[in-house]
């Protein structure tokens, strides 16, 4: 009898979810099985797989074929590589959501900047026009320079 590693579809018209099961490779998708493996959820953000790796490395020894997304599902789990003697894959984690902005000072707070005047605005401004000016003039400069390289 040849046995196969493959998903099992569970659940509601358009709501699938899966159990991995050990199964004869003649028996129906969702027929007779010898052993669920675990479950895989995918509709979840992010997917849920949950596969008892030391059943699936013992199905995997004894000569058990996995389908071809049971085999990805055990590379994620780790029991492929437990398997195979390869090093484990880096598990997934999801990212933590972006810390929310400091609260901006109300205004009952003071102030801990002085406001700028005039002269000292007009002053940042003409230092940041000959940075800006320097900066275009290398800029040129380089790029004339490139392309008497490359002629």
């Amino acid at each position: 009898m040849a046995v196969k590693l493959r998903l099992m579809r569970m659940g509601k018209k358009k709501q699938p979810t899966y159990r991995v099961v050990a199964a004869d490779s003649r028996s129906p998708r969702d027929g007779r099985f010898i052993e669920v493996l675990g479950f895989y959820n995918p509709r979840s953000e992010p997917s849920v797989i949950d596969i008892d790796n030391e059943k699936a490395v013992g199905w995997l020894k004894n000569g058990a074929q996995p389908t071809e997304r049971v085999q990805k599902l055990l590379t994620v789990s780790g029991a492929w590589s437990e398997f195979t003697g390869e090093a484990p894959p880096t598990p997934y984690v999801a990212e933590a959501p972006a810390e929310a902005p400091a609260p901006a000072p109300t205004a009952e707070a003071p102030a801990t900047e002085a406001p700028a005047t005039e002269e000292t605005a007009a002053a940042d401004s003409s230092d940041d026009d000959a940075a800006e000016d320097a900066a275009a003039e290398a800029d040129s400069a380089e790029a004339s320079s490139d392309a008497g390289e490359e002629e």
